[in-house]
């Protein structure tokens, strides 16, 4: 019962926060649309949201590192952040929504990094499967897609922040849930040395680690900035829309009930090149379909896409750093793997989707190539072991 009370524990965060992912990833597009943003002006959106992004999980997870502690900055984000929901129903214009998205993008993005550096940490210390646990979070993101899905089918596009206000508002009480760290005291006592960024990005297997995982999710940007509006262009009603992105995430959870018996048989690198080569695929086919049949078939390989690659990135992660340098793996891998990365593919997919249309799908089809050379680099130049001192 012990066992089970903290894996609720651990997961009620991560529900909270992808309940409300799941409503923006799907339909933010549609409500910027509705607040007359162009397609180009969506695309310099998502770019400058993750430079803020990068930023801001760099500083934040470097503060959290020296503290010696998370829980603290995760409740205060997590309350800021339901402020500015207010503050998005208020803006009007390009400008207003333009200033909002780059504080947002300050709050919104350091506590998964922080959330995910406890999971590792915590699944280990505690005997648990961390895909196990991290599973209900693409639970809640089905739920949230759904539940929004039908909102601005029934009541419009301004239901978008409705719905995500709805579970933002246990951000903070979810964190409180969190186990409160070790004090730093107590790790410098056992003789650790904190982790540098300099020491880690000296490493060449962290730099390819970074470059292969943080294409393979930057791949998933024209799909994130306007598959729903190809969707919707296409005449697939709101409804549909949601049921197509509930269905990618359920998938990934049956691949996640099977994370530990797949990381066993294609250990890390074998998961991060599933990913990045089901991405080659499926990109390539949304480029030239908008059938539903297809559509279905395609958004299954999100368990590959983003899961598999996903479960890769944290097994790297708890092998190749100790357990005192989580936080700031983490911090990294989000900021520069995955939010820098992103960046410069967003601004990359609104100029490609604006001159191309569904074509530009076509564009992270390379993304995702590139993304398997570097991965095949990694898997020559690492050999499962700490690329930092214990």
């Amino acid at each position: 019962m012990s066992k089970w009370l903290t894996g609720l524990r651990l997961a009620a965060y991560g529900g909270a926060y992808f309940f409300a992912a799941g409503a923006f990833m799907s339909y933010w597009p549609v409500w910027l649309r509705d607040r007359g943003v162009t397609d180009t002006e969506i695309g310099t959106l998502f770019m400058s949201r993750q430079i803020v992004a990068v930023i801001a999980t760099l500083s934040v997870g470097w503060i959290a590192h020296r503290l010696g502690g998370t829980r603290g900055v995760m409740v205060t984000l997590g309350l800021v952040t339901v402020v500015m929901v207010g503050v998005y129903e208020l803006s009007t214009s390009f400008l207003a929504i333009f200033v909002v998205t780059m504080i947002w993008g300050f709050l919104w993005s350091p506590p998964m990094p922080l959330y995910d550096g406890v999971l590792v940490t915590e699944t280990r210390k505690h005997g648990l499967d961390y895909a196990r646990v991290r599973m209900w979070s693409s639970v809640a993101f089905i739920a949230g897609t759904f539940m929004c899905g039908i909102a601005v089918d029934r009541y419009g596009p301004p239901w978008v922040l409705y719905v995500g206000l709805a579970s933002i508002v246990f951000l903070a009480p979810f964190a409180l849930l969190l186990p409160a760290a070790e004090p730093k005291a107590a790790v410098a006592a056992r003789g650790h040395a904190p982790v540098r960024v300099g020491e880690l990005l000296r490493q060449r297997p962290f730099l390819l680690f970074l470059m292969a995982c943080g294409l393979c999710q930057a791949s998933h940007s024209v799909l994130y900035s306007f598959g729903t509006l190809t969707w919707r262009g296409a005449g697939i009603d709101d409804v549909t829309i949601s049921l197509l992105w509930a269905e990618s995430v359920a998938i990934e959870i049956v691949l996640m009930l099977f994370g530990g018996w797949l990381l066993q048989r294609l250990g890390v690198c074998g998961l991060i090149a599933l990913g990045l080569g089901a991405g080659m695929v499926r990109w390539t086919a949304m480029a030239f379909t908008t059938e539903l049949w297809a559509l279905v078939l395609l958004q299954a390989l999100h368990s590959c896409t983003f899961a598999a690659c996903h479960l890769g990135a944290m097994a790297f992660l708890q092998r190749a750093l100790p357990p005192h340098g989580a936080a700031i793996g983490q911090s990294l891998y989000y900021a520069l793997g995955t939010g820098a990365t992103q960046a410069l593919v967003f601004q990359f997919s609104g100029l490609l989707y604006s001159e191309y249309g569904q074509h530009a799908f076509l564009g992270m089809t390379a993304v995702s190539a590139l993304g398997m050379v570097a991965l095949l680099l990694l898997a020559r130049t690492w050999k499962g072991g700490l690329l930092v001192a214990a």
